[in-house]
């Protein structure tokens, strides 16, 4: 099954990591591949998830690229993080791969669609892959069996208030 969270609210990490704890505390194996985060921050969930020796987390950002071009080094880490996921599915290791932040890193141009498609249509059918990050293309909402958009009716950031530790990092 193939699930999509997207759009413009706050929350679509968060619901995979629930996901993910979900499959956790049933026993079932869980990969995470994030593509916008990484060094240098540090997220606290990282923190939490390394305590489940069946959830195993990679990073292939380099940091936030938003509101910047993504650099040479930007796209390199993310076409590194789509072999490293092609190479997930097809083995045997975890039964939920979260791709966290994919829609980002394709929409941006750090991937190229017709690969990650390919790469969804490859997942075997007793696998759960899931793809977070805001601007999910039609395309792969087409293929997906489950797509949640969250979409923000209200933020706080819009007041000032900045990332809280243990709760926004």
């Amino acid at each position: 099954m193939i699930q999509v969270y997207t759009g413009c609210g706050k929350g679509k990490t968060t619901a995979a990591l629930g996901l993910a704890l979900r499959a956790a505390g049933a026993g079932l194996r869980v990969y995470i591949g994030q593509f916008a985060k990484g060094k240098p921050y540090h997220y606290n969930e990282l923190k939490s998830l390394k305590k489940f020796p069946n959830i195993k987390v990679e990073q292939f950002g380099r940091g936030c690229f938003i509101k910047v071009k993504p650099k040479k080094e930007d796209i390199e880490s993310a076409q590194e993080g789509l072999k490293r996921a092609k190479g997930i599915i097809a083995g045997k290791a975890y039964d939920l791969i979260i791709l966290d932040e994919i829609n980002i890193a394709l929409h941006f141009g750090l991937l190229r669609e017709n690969e990650v498609i390919s790469m969804i249509k490859s997942l075997p059918k007793k696998k759960e892959l899931v793809l977070t990050g805001r601007n999910a293309s039609p395309k792969i909402i087409r293929l997906a069996d489950l797509v949640s958009e969250i979409k923000e009716i209200k933020h706080y950031y819009k007041k000032g208030v900045r990332a809280r530790r243990g709760i926004d990092s």
